[in-house]
């Protein structure tokens, strides 16, 4: 079976479920947590995987890395992919979860990257300029900094980018150069 439609079909039954207990947004906070600990502690996509790992061990790992407060609802989901041998996809669960939900709930991810850093106030012009280009979105914001930018900025805002960048005028400007001879 394809890895990509397990972790779909989970998350998909994980979001009615929550739906149905008015808790979507909870499990979706949790999703997020669980994400961003897959992210910051890579071996622990391994640990899971290991067979040797008793499934409380697991349990332990995929509960902690929802954060201090987790739901009722996601501990039985934690129970339900280890039942059927599935904590492997975790990782992936949670993003199609994460992606569910957003979808549902017209959330846009806002990537906005900078060659340093930016002040309050200079923040909060870049994201008026997306709020204003993305009405009927709810917008979550992650802010990074990209010093090969040389200046300038880019705004992915999920599948679309706007890219102002020193580094990307200089290359636009080679490409043209190469053309012209």
């Amino acid at each position: 079976m394809n890895n990509g439609l397990i972790p779909h079909r989970y998350a998909k039954a994980l979001y009615k479920y929550a739906q149905e207990q008015g808790k979507a947004h909870e499990v979706y906070d949790e999703m997020l947590a669980v994400v961003k600990s897959f992210q910051d502690n890579p071996g622990l996509q391994r640990v899971l995987s290991n067979p040797n790992v008793s499934n409380d061990d697991k349990k332990k790992l995929l509960e902690s890395a929802a954060g201090a407060l987790v739901e009722d609802d996601y501990r039985r989901f934690v129970w339900l992919i280890l039942a059927h041998g599935r904590e492997e996809f975790a990782y992936q669960m949670a993003l199609a979860y994460r992606d569910i939900y957003r979808k549902a709930n017209h959330i846009a991810q806002v990537t906005i990257t900078t060659a340093t850093e930016l002040g309050d106030a200079e923040m909060e012009k870049l994201k008026k300029v997306v709020s204003g280009a993305y009405k009927d979105c709810s917008l979550e914001y992650s802010l990074r900094v990209n010093p090969d930018l040389i200046g300038g900025f880019v705004i992915d805002v999920d599948n679309v980018r706007m890219d102002a960048s020193l580094s990307n005028e200089i290359e636009q400007l080679r490409q043209n150069l190469l053309r012209s001879n």
